[in-house]
Order: C-alpha cells, then structure tokens, then sequence
C-alpha cells in the first residue's frame, strides 16, 4: 500500500498535480510560521488529506465511511503525519453540527459535489467555512470529456447526445456540479476565482500502452503537469480544478 500510496501522490499525479497547486496558494494566505488549517469534505480514503500534512498542514477529513476513515489513517501513520490528519465521521450535509464554527484556511470539495443530492446547499455550507482570505479548492468532473471520451471509445452516438447535454449543463442555475455552476455558486457565496486548472489533460486519452515504462509514464506526467494551467489544453481535462478566494476582511 505504501508504494501506491507514494505512486499517487507523485508530483505529476493528479493527486500529485492538485496538492503542488494548492500548497502553493495556501503558503499565499497562510498566517507566518502557522500549519495551514484545511478542512476536506469527503475526504475519502485520505490522499489529498496526507499529502497536504506532508507539506505542513493540519488537516481535518469528514466522510461518512468508516472504512475510509480507516484508510485515512493508516495512510497517515504510514507517512509519518497522524497527529497532522483528524478523522471526523459524519455527513458533508451536515458539516455545520460536525465542525461547530472554527474556521478554515482551506476546505477541500474535491469530487463530493458530483456525489451530494443538494449541490448548491453542500456548496454554501461548505463556503461559510472559508475565513475571510481562505480558500475553496474544487474538483469535478468536465463534461467536454466526457463527449471526447465517448467519441475516441467508438461512441459517436453517446458523443452527440453528451455534446447536445451541454447547454443544460453549463445552466448555471441549476442544481448540479458542473465548472460554470461552481464559479457562480462562489459568486454567490461572495467567493472569487483564484486559479481555474485542468487535470488529468492527456493522461485520460492516451492509450494504456504508453505508460508502460518509465519515461512513458513520466511524458504523461509532464504533459498534463505542463498543459494543466494552459489553454485550450486545459479546457479538455477530464477534470476540472478551481480555487475560490473568500476576501480579507
């Protein structure tokens, strides 16, 4: 476990792409010499989690799985950072009797809107948790891969109907998880765009084969870790990762 563990936190992993990203920005709002304090909706299994205590933060993961929990934390005791990671079980739904009020300096959303049944509710509650100067990290999925992605798979039907999907998709006032409806949601939550990059650019079309040795798997890793923060490269990413801003007080 400890091999695939180090494996996916590897920098040009997308977990590995996702944490370098918003380690950097949190150091932008973090106060001097203190651990960033980041609270991880569904957490999961804890790979974003210890990947950001291995930079110094302190980091609190709700999900409401026990058995990830558990993952989480031999995942941490295995790298060394337990007493960084916090398990708290419960119900993203229900983050304000789980966390009371502390405030954060960043909260992860990082594929739990594409899993909650109220989006825009989860999204508020979730905001209201960002202290002034704080971040909201998301991550969902990008519909534009999905139609690219049934296309290469010899589904040109699937493909048209997913690409005709996108207008409702990208309506910004209903109560899904799309990128457009994140940053409107943010703009509702008084939350501006800091960062807005696309993850997993090449890896999620380049054929299995190609990973199959060393430097394959390293010109994977460069490409999507180069074309990440590039447009229109960016754009086609099977997933999309942006960084909401809370303003200073």
């Amino acid at each position: 476990m400890q091999t695939e563990a180090r494996r996916e936190r590897a920098p040009g992993s997308r977990v590995g792409l996702v944490t370098a990203h918003l380690a950097e920005t949190l150091r932008t709002v973090t106060p001097a010499g203190a651990a960033a304090q980041v609270l991880d909706c569904g957490g999961g299994s804890g790979a974003y989690a210890v990947a950001l205590a291995a930079t110094g933060a302190d980091v609190t993961v709700v999900d409401i799985s026990a058995d990830a929990l558990a993952t989480l934390r031999r995942r941490a005791d295995e790298a060394g950072v337990s007493a960084s990671v916090h398990a708290v079980a419960g119900d993203v739904e229900a983050l304000a009797e789980l966390v009371g009020d502390r405030r954060f300096d960043a909260v992860l959303a990082h594929g739990i809107l594409d899993a909650v049944d109220r989006v825009g509710d989860t999204f508020a509650a979730m905001a209201a948790l960002v202290r002034p100067g704080g971040l909201l990290s998301v991550l969902v999925a990008n519909p534009v891969a999905a139609v690219i992605a049934r296309a290469l798979a010899g589904e040109p039907v699937a493909a048209l109907a997913d690409l005709r999907r996108l207008d409702a998709v990208a309506d910004t006032t209903a109560d899904h998880a799309g990128p457009a409806a994140v940053v409107a949601l943010g703009e509702r939550a008084g939350l501006t765009v800091a960062s807005r990059r696309g993850i997993g650019v090449f890896s999620d079309l380049v054929p299995g084969s190609a990973g199959d040795t060393a430097r394959g798997r390293e010109a994977v890793a460069a490409l999507d870790a180069e074309a990440a923060g590039r447009s229109p490269f960016a754009e086609l990413a099977g997933r999309i990762h942006i960084v909401l801003r809370r303003p200073s007080a």
